[in-house]
């Protein structure tokens, strides 16, 4: 394994125990997700760089505007749990109260 596709696959690791370990607060959450997306853009750049196909140049600039998307949404749900709650920990959230 090359050092590249070790430090891509350590960094995708770490998040993903990241983001299972450490639940929480949203914030850390959501920082964890970013590092996955992250992580896979650079593999998927990557990857179409070594493939030479004008099919595959397509691939990284979707994923990061789905990332992009994904940040989005996080971070637009992080500032309503705080409003509504005061805070971003996971363990006082319940979704069952109105």
């Amino acid at each position: 394994m090359t050092p590249i596709y070790f430090t891509i696959t350590s960094a995708f690791t770490l998040s993903l125990t990241g983001l299972a370990f450490n639940r929480s607060h949203l914030l850390s959450a959501l920082i964890c997700l970013e590092g996955m997306m992250l992580s896979l853009f650079i593999a998927i750049a990557i990857w179409s760089l070594t493939m030479n196909s004008p099919s595959l140049s397509m691939a990284p600039m979707i994923l990061l505007t789905f990332s992009a998307c994904e940040a989005s949404s996080g971070l637009a749900l992080l500032v309503a749990t705080t409003r509504t709650h005061g805070t971003d920990h996971l363990n006082n959230l319940n979704l069952l109260q109105c």
